[in-house]
């Protein structure tokens, strides 16, 4: 993952990931995970995702990871919020009402800082990895998420001479091949994703699964 062209992203206003509205995978399937009420929940590369308003709708605090200081700041002003803004380490931390949100490197974030978190939601993370990285973010997620805690994880499937990534493919067996080691694996839902994703479209896809998978750390 380059920094360099995410944050170009943002600057470029090129956000095509994100969604005006919480994933319904997230809808549908948060409930059945069993995270208890209030507890925190890590979202990682959160962007400004609506994800994090929904999930604090349930009640959960939301401790997000973001590469890009613009993202946070639209995240925050899109929700007439001022945060209070404090350096951690190689981290600058926002925190307004059930939001606390870190922007900095991902895979440098501390595990003291999610040792109290009942869930993991990652719709826009792991896709977002090119495989060479894909590996570093599944050790560090298994070293941020405690013993029994669930994750939501969603990923995306095509044929790759179709486009390049980001997002970046992640088929069954590559989730297996990542997760298998630190977590219990369950498929929850698999679907066509193509429909709801013109911008794949006009990228050249004619095919794409989308996938909820639940993961419970060992």
């Amino acid at each position: 993952m380059d920094h360099a062209f995410w944050l170009d992203r943002w600057e470029q206003a090129d956000t095509g990931f994100h969604q005006a509205v919480a994933h319904d995978f997230l809808l549908r399937h948060w409930p059945a995970l069993g995270v208890p009420h209030g507890a925190p929940v890590l979202v990682p590369l959160c962007g400004k995702s609506n994800d994090m308003v929904w999930l604090a709708d349930q009640g959960h605090t939301i401790i997000g990871t973001e590469l890009a200081a613009l993202a946070v700041d639209q995240f925050f002003a899109e929700r007439t919020r001022a945060p209070a803004a404090v350096v951690e380490g190689a981290f600058t931390v926002n925190r307004a009402g059930p939001f606390e949100l870190w922007c900095g490197d991902h895979l440098a974030l501390d595990p003291a800082v999610t040792r109290r978190i009942g869930g993991v939601f990652d719709r826009a993370a792991l896709v977002a990895m090119p495989r060479v990285m894909q590996q570093a973010y599944a050790e560090k997620l298994a070293e941020l998420t405690p013993a029994d805690v669930p994750v939501l994880l969603v990923t995306l499937d095509y044929d790759p001479s179709e486009m390049d990534g980001p997002p970046f493919p992640i088929p069954a067996d590559r989730v297996e091949e990542l997760f298998g080691s630190g977590f219990r694996i369950a498929l929850l839902e698999k679907r066509d994703g193509l429909a709801s994703s013109a911008n794949l479209r006009k990228r050249g896809l004619t095919a794409l699964s989308e996938t909820a998978w639940k993961l419970v750390r060992r």
